[in-house]
């Protein structure tokens, strides 16, 4: 007698779109799926992640003979319900940067000292992506949304309340990958800091309870069990099952250069934030705000596709001749200006070509998160190999340049979706009730090495950086 297997779904809610995938829990094989896509923008009303999942959900199959399913989704979003769980405004998402300002005062009322303060607190020093400065922002400029404000979420815990049947908001769960991402909430100590929430909004509000990495946060209306749910990032890790000494860089809206530790990281500077992974463990983080799209906007500009960009960057040799792009398109979040903008370094007769521009596009770009890998060794993390996934990764100049900028090898996993597979993962260990998540079978993949010699890439890149840097702080 042959018995039936079960099913787990993975749902990816991120900034573009809505992902998932149906896989057998007990093997991670692949058996159907279905995407949605989200509104463009820096805000959006929560009820269209729903409209995205239903429409994803739809194509994938439905839910009724999934056993257990969980949420991954975008951090930081602010989520704001009043007392019967309206939803207040539209979320501001993490690529929001209008909370700038707010970051920076939530850092200099902490003191002389403030950055390490944070950094003591809470993992993290306040950025404009996290939730906490959006809610100073909410509190400052739309006073009366935020006096209705009565609990706070995040993406991954609205959605996770909606499949569980949004009974109240004593009822949202999260988890501490999300959690951690918050700036209310330490995953050194496993808890909220309600006094530094009450500082942001002006008064406490509810919080999503904050369950283990395998609880259950309720059931669907089809009747499967519900996962706990991830930050994007950390179920990412999950989905690739990064392990010590991995380094994953992800290349896609933001770019994220992270690691699984055992230990929790506290960077005064703010360049690492320190947040928790969806095992148990401590996720060190960098994100930069400029990744895939610097490649898709220079590709435009070029009037070339996506595979003909790439061509063009392996025609142009090693360094692109001295032409430099500091890809800093819509501000930078490492290092912390969001204000800053791109710019180019070295033109003359000689790299005034599309090559050379799209060799210089790919270098500024990797180059940016290079600096995210320095960030996290200075921090201690031990780097061995890079896995390389993402939109961004799937380009063979990104993928063969890369070795040479992040000076390490760097391995490229097939193309798929991580982030709903490790919520399909977390979806597995969940409904197993064993103390590890479960070891699906992993493809093979392909390594690339250093080839050539790295011709001063790094270097002539830190100069253009400090440039544009320094002209944020002296001024034209």
């Amino acid at each position: 007698m042959t018995m039936s297997r079960k099913l787990v779904a993975g749902i990816d809610s991120s900034t573009q779109s809505c992902k998932v995938v149906i896989r057998d829990a007990d093997t991670g094989d692949l058996v159907r799926e279905g995407r949605a896509g989200h509104p463009a923008g820096s805000e959006v009303a929560p009820r269209e992640w729903a409209r995205a999942l239903d429409t994803a959900l739809a194509e994938a199959g439905g839910l009724a003979d999934v056993s257990a399913v969980s949420v991954a989704a975008q951090q930081h979003g602010m989520v704001c319900l009043d007392e019967q769980g309206e939803v207040v405004r539209p979320a501001l998402l993490w690529n929001d940067t209008r909370s700038a300002k707010a970051a920076d005062e939530l850092v200099a009322e902490a003191g002389a000292n403030g950055r390490r303060e944070w950094a003591s607190a809470v993992g993290s020093v306040p950025l404009a992506s996290f939730t906490v400065t959006k809610l100073r922002w909410l509190a400052e400029h739309e006073p009366q949304a935020a006096r209705r404000t009565a609990g706070v979420v995040l993406p991954h815990d609205w959605l996770t309340w909606q499949l569980a049947g949004a009974k109240g908001i004593d009822s949202t769960t999260t988890d501490r990958s999300d959690a951690s991402g918050t700036g209310y909430y330490s995953p050194a100590t496993n808890s909220y800091r309600h006094d530094l929430l009450a500082t942001a909004l002006g008064h406490d509000a509810a919080l999503p309870a904050v369950l283990g990495p395998r609880e259950r946060a309720g059931v669907t209306a089809e009747g499967a069990l519900l996962g706990v749910g991830a930050g994007d990032n950390a179920a990412a890790a999950l989905g690739v099952a990064l392990r010590p000494g991995d380094v994953l860089v992800s290349i896609g809206t933001s770019g994220t250069v992270f690691a699984v530790a055992e230990q929790p990281c506290a960077d005064a500077s703010g360049a690492v934030a320190g947040f928790a992974d969806a095992t148990g463990r401590f996720l060190p983080l960098v994100c930069t705000l400029n990744a895939a799209r610097v490649l898709d906007t220079t590709a435009r500009l070029l009037r070339v596709d996506v595979a003909q960009f790439s061509e063009l960057a392996l025609q142009a040799p090693s360094g692109a001749d001295g032409l430099v792009m500091v890809p800093y398109l819509e501000g930078e979040r490492t290092p912390d200006k969001p204000e800053a903008t791109g710019s180019l370094h070295g033109l003359t007769m000689r790299t005034m070509s599309a090559a050379h521009l799209a060799r210089a596009a790919v270098e500024g770009m990797l180059c940016g998160l290079a600096d995210g890998l320095d960030a996290l060794i200075a921090q201690g993390v031990r780097v061995g190999r890079i896995l390389l996934v993402g939109g961004g990764a799937r380009s063979e100049a990104v993928w063969r340049i890369a070795p040479t900028i992040f000076g390490r090898p760097v391995v490229v996993p097939p193309p798929g979706e991580y982030v709903a597979d490790g919520a399909a993962r977390q979806a597995a260990w969940a409904l197993s009730g064993l103390p590890e998540p479960p070891q699906w079978s992993a493809a093979r993949y392909a390594t690339h090495h250093i080839q050539g010699k790295p011709a001063g890439i790094r270097e002539r890149y830190a100069q253009a950086r400090d440039q544009v840097l320094n002209r944020l702080v002296t001024g034209p």
